[in-house]
């Protein structure tokens, strides 16, 4: 599965109309662009998505509408995380994953929970997801960091969690995650000005 999600991903923007409701016409325009520039796959309900900000109507509108306009052409990654552990494992029962390759899942923000909890809150997600999970880890915005030591005891005791955004812009940290990571674990770049020392580091 990892191998799938190998190369760029881009985390689509959602467009809106200027009454607030979204336009699904430049949305496919953008999927279409995004192909046809040979991206690897797509990320839907990302930060840029505006994710935080459409109600749980207007995020399944998005994800099936992506899902319908990718048609197959590459895997749609989808964002589907928060700190309300038991409100995501809600979530995703009531999912359809159909088309859906994986989540990306945003670590805990705001609460800030000690990196016992952050590992509990994803092996809880990962348990209940009938998708892989990627993690997210973006503490510039979570107000939290996912430490390397957790990183990796989620990467080897978390069998469905199999890779990590990781966008903590500390360099030193995503080297211990790449030197001691399982063979197949995702290390993806959260920032683009660290993405070609990652790319050189990689194994």
């Amino acid at each position: 599965m990892s191998n799938k999600l190998k190369g760029v991903g881009t985390a689509l923007v959602t467009p809106f109309h200027k009454d607030g409701t979204i336009d699904f016409k430049s949305l496919r325009k953008l999927v279409d662009y995004q192909i046809k520039g040979n991206v690897n796959f797509l990320v839907v309900l990302g930060t840029t998505g505006e994710s935080v900000t459409l109600n749980k109507d207007e995020k399944t509108a998005v994800v099936n509408f992506v899902i319908e306009a990718t048609e197959g052409r590459v895997p749609v990654v989808m964002g589907l995380g928060g700190n309300n552990t038991q409100e995501i494992i809600n979530t995703i029962k009531n999912t359809d994953f159909d088309g859906i390759t994986a989540i990306l899942s945003v670590s805990p923000y705001y609460n800030k929970p000690l990196q016992k909890g952050i590992f509990l809150h994803y092996k809880t997600i990962a348990s209940e997801c009938p998708v892989p999970v990627i993690i997210y880890n973006v503490p510039g915005r979570t107000g939290g960091n996912i430490n390397a030591e957790t990183t990796l005891k989620i990467a080897n005791e978390i069998e469905n969690v199999i890779g990590i955004k990781e966008a903590s812009g500390n360099l030193s940290q995503c080297m211990k995650i790449l030197k001691n990571c399982p063979k197949n674990f995702l290390v993806l770049s959260g920032d683009d000005a660290l993405t070609l020392p990652l790319m050189s580091l990689w194994k």
